[in-house]
């Protein structure tokens, strides 16, 4: 499904290896795929709607930067299976960024061109789950490549405890 991304870019690829306590896999995979939930829960959604372009679902989703840097708006396609392997639930999320005439680049906002995600959520063994991601993008811009990586740094534990709250608080609200 990916084809690899030069690497002259500077940025890094990250490797994502954590752990959600009382959070089930298949509630972890749900949430994850709920993109009405996610605006609610993810601060940096600005729009993020799916789309079927010639019979394949396509996902628009523009995120929220810091002044003075633009938005940037990403257009890809994913899918999420569940799997059965050795008798071990496993989903698999994968997901990576497509050109489509019908969403054109948007005035103001930088189309992040280079994106790819591998996701795998299974259980730990007791009432929560193991989470593995591979994540790359290029922001693209004038954004030096020291600024991206600390922000995924950062970002990227953020984003872990902003999907357990999330999850938490899932079937509340559905």
């Amino acid at each position: 499904l990916f084809v690899p991304f030069p690497q002259q870019s500077g940025l890094y690829e990250y490797k994502i290896f954590g752990g959600l306590a009382d959070i089930p896999p298949k509630l972890c995979a749900d949430v994850y795929m709920d993109l009405d939930f996610r605006k609610k829960w993810d601060q940096y959604v600005k729009e993020l709607y799916e789309e079927t372009y010639d019979g394949e679902k396509v996902i628009y989703w523009e995120v929220k930067y810091p002044f003075p840097l633009s938005n940037r708006d990403y257009v890809y396609i994913r899918e999420c299976r569940e799997m059965d392997v050795d008798g071990r639930k496993i989903w698999v999320v994968l997901a990576k960024s497509v050109a489509v005439p019908q969403c054109p680049e948007k005035p103001g906002i930088i189309r992040v061109k280079s994106y790819k995600q591998s996701l795998v959520i299974e259980s730990d063994g007791k009432a929560g789950c193991k989470v593995y991601m591979y994540y790359f993008d290029n922001p693209g811009g004038m954004i030096p490549s020291w600024l991206v990586n600390w922000a995924a740094k950062s970002g990227v534990p953020a984003f872990l405890k902003d999907i357990q709250k999330a999850c938490l608080n899932y079937s509340k609200s559905t």
